[in-house]
């Protein structure tokens, strides 16, 4: 175990996957008039320092003369200043209503100047960007970000009036600024609108692996001066940790796309849907479903569909953790006539190196890159400077040898060192483990993401959590500490079916610190499944013309030309070469010359070939030849999942 490691609990982000989805939709449906947004600016500029204390504030005011009902408010500041933290902004209505947007913090906000557009919208707080620099020019505002206490508060309020602005140093001692502009976006309560609120809830909080659990939600809107909505999707994509059983309740949800199609809501009309899933995740586990209202006819009066917020009344999430005491978890047998093993006693990893290939029997040269956003360390007990080959973190199994050590220092939460395996040919399967995927309070919060490719699809692993991690999905995540000679902190990684890439990101979850410590995992051995070439031929027919009835329905008469197609398909993992395949053309038929042509299919072969066997068509990329009354089709190579089709034609004798 290191001395310096993270922290736990996570909430799986899986969302905003339709734009695309709800563009289509809009183009048909129409999409809802927009609601009117108005501007005032106040561009007078003036001291932020030992004189502007909170009792008494630099003070800013916007003059609006226009009345309507306030939908939706932002806000937009723009102030230098060498220590943003000291700042704290409050709004005040011409109702007298008063927010504090930003709180301010002196001690872990030292970044330079205040650059933000402020909306209830926006999933990150203000405030939490730390030490970075913002710019000093806007509009347009170099940031958006949600303000301490939401500025709906003065939703459904009238406009006209003065709105107050007030901006006070915390620290009045020292590090001083000066006030820019600011902007104050009003948006107006739209003539025709539906003002639609989701809700969403679980039935178990605390529901064990293999359980059924049952979300609810439910769409609502809200009565009259609201009007009847038409158009209204839901995205509800069931979370990592779960699998779909059933729906029912009210319109219809496809689960491939987590779309649910709500019916028409009049003024105060709901509509409620059940989703029973199964728990997939394992003990310890804390899965998010997270839902939103993705489309709808009219306007909402203070929400916007699809737009990603969080803290709006048209998104909802509900929330459980899997139950139970932890126990390794067993994972697949990995089955295959004949394996490979990537053995790293065998080979040799320069410490420090970020890429190398190594040539494995029966496979050829496979590559491995990595890299990482973060900064690599050097310790001598684990190999020098990482990424290193060492023996001191094994997984606790004897004789373990050799593993591959990434020991490094993200800077943020968000940071992953990125490993990249590619083989030359794809294998049926393959099965590693990985080491040390744990945590430690106060210094990081491993997380473990693991994905495939073949043929350019992708390919997601089983992923089998030890005690000291669980596992969503093809992610594992520590929440527990694993020494460097324990168990606890193994992940079993398997992929069942073919891949040719494997791809590991190493990074931290949401328990982990701002600013993480040192963290480290270790790749061992790989067993790989060798590759297999499982080819298959396909013969098909088909008459096309006849000297009686010329194409219309022609028969198998004599003079009838029979149009012929061989497939080649090569369903395994593996590229097979110098492929020929060969049909003899039986004596009461007589080949067309000049007839075959090549391509990937049957309908596809449209590539010319000639009758011999020499040229460059010989190669383009396949080739084809008559020898006697033999028809003979070659190929250099297939790949797996690859077609080779000829085609010919002879005539009834």
């Amino acid at each position: 175990m290191l001395s310096n490691k993270d922290g736990l609990s996570v909430i799986p982000l899986l969302r905003r996957l339709f734009i695309g989805f709800v563009a289509a939709v809009l183009a048909v449906l129409g999409a809802p008039a927009l609601a009117q947004t108005s501007t005032f600016s106040n561009t007078t500029t003036g001291a932020i320092n030992g004189s502007t204390t909170c009792a008494a504030p630099l003070v800013r005011n916007f003059t609006v003369g226009t009345s309507f009902t306030v939908s939706d408010v932002d806000l937009g500041v723009l102030a230098t200043h060498t220590w943003r933290g000291d700042m704290q902004i409050t709004l005040q209505s011409p109702a007298g209503t008063r927010v504090q947007l930003v709180n301010g913090d002196i001690n872990a906000v030292d970044g330079d100047n205040f650059n933000v557009r402020l909306d209830d919208a926006v999933a990150t707080l203000v405030n939490t960007d730390g030490s970075t620099n913002h710019t000093t020019t806007a509009p347009p505002y170099q940031n958006q970000f949600r303000p301490n206490a939401l500025l709906s508060a003065f939703n459904g309020q009238n406009s006209a009036g003065t709105w107050r602005l007030e901006i006070c140093d915390l620290f009045p001692g020292a590090d001083d600024g000066t006030f820019q502009r600011a902007d104050l976006y009003l948006t107006q309560v739209p003539a025709n609108y539906a003002d639609l609120s989701l809700t969403s809830s679980v039935n178990n909080a605390s529901p064990a692996n293999g359980a059924t659990i049952s979300y609810t939600l439910t769409v609502t809107n809200a009565g009259a001066p609201s009007q009847a909505a038409t158009g209204i999707t839901v995205g509800n994509i069931l979370p990592l940790g779960t699998s779909f059983v059933s729906a029912s309740g009210s319109g219809s949800f496809n689960s491939g796309t987590g779309i649910w199609t709500v019916p028409n809501l009049a003024p105060g009309a709901s509509a409620t849907i059940t989703i029973t899933a199964t728990v997939t995740a394992s003990a310890g586990a804390t899965i998010t479903s997270f839902a939103e209202i993705r489309t709808s006819s009219l306007t909402d009066l203070d929400s916007t569909p699809n737009n990603g917020s969080v803290t709006e009344d048209d998104d909802a999430q509900a929330t459980f953790t899997v139950s139970g005491t932890r126990v390794a978890g067993t994972p697949p047998v990995l089955t295959c006539p004949l394996t490979t093993v990537h053995d790293w006693d065998a080979v040799t990893w320069a410490a420090g190196s970020t890429s190398n290939s190594y040539g494995i029997a029966n496979i050829g040269t496979v590559g491995w890159t990595i890299t990482n956003p973060g900064t690599w360390l050097n310790n001598a007990t684990y190999g020098g400077l990482s990424p290193a080959e060492q023996t001191a973190v094994n997984g606790g199994i004897a004789g373990a040898g050799q593993s591959l050590f990434q020991l490094t220092d993200m800077a943020n939460q968000t940071q992953s060192a990125v490993t990249t395996i590619t083989l030359p040919t794809a294998v049926p399967g393959l099965q590693f483990r990985i080491f040390d995927v744990d945590f430690a309070s106060g210094q990081f919060a491993d997380r473990v993401t693991v994905t495939g490719t073949f043929n350019g699809a992708n390919v997601t692993p089983v992923l089998t959590n030890g005690i000291a991690n669980y596992v969503i999905g093809n992610s594992a995540f520590g929440d527990a500490t694993s020494g460097d000679t324990s168990g606890n902190g193994n992940v079993v990684v398997t992929f069942t079916s073919p891949v040719d890439t494997i791809v590991i990101s190493y990074g931290n979850h949401s328990l982990a610190p701002a600013n993480p410590g040192q963290q480290a995992i270790a790749i061992h051995d790989i067993t790989f499944c060798r590759p297999q070439a499982t080819l298959s031929i396909a013969k098909s027919s088909s008459v096309i013309s006849d000297p009686v009835n010329g194409t219309t329905n022609p028969a198998m008469i004599p003079g009838a030309v029979v149009r012929y197609c061989l497939l080649v398909t090569n369903p395994g993992s593996a590229t097979t070469t110098a492929i020929a395949v060969t049909d003899t053309i039986p004596a009461n038929l007589t080949y067309v010359p000049g007839s075959m042509a090549s391509g990937t299919s049957c309908a596809g072969a449209t590539t010319a070939e000639d009758d011999n066997a020499s040229g460059a068509d010989e190669s383009d990329p396949f080739g084809a030849q008559l020898s006697g009354t033999t028809i003979i089709g070659t190929a250099a190579s297939i790949g797996p999942a690859s077609t080779f089709a000829l085609r010919f034609s002879a005539t009834v004798n």
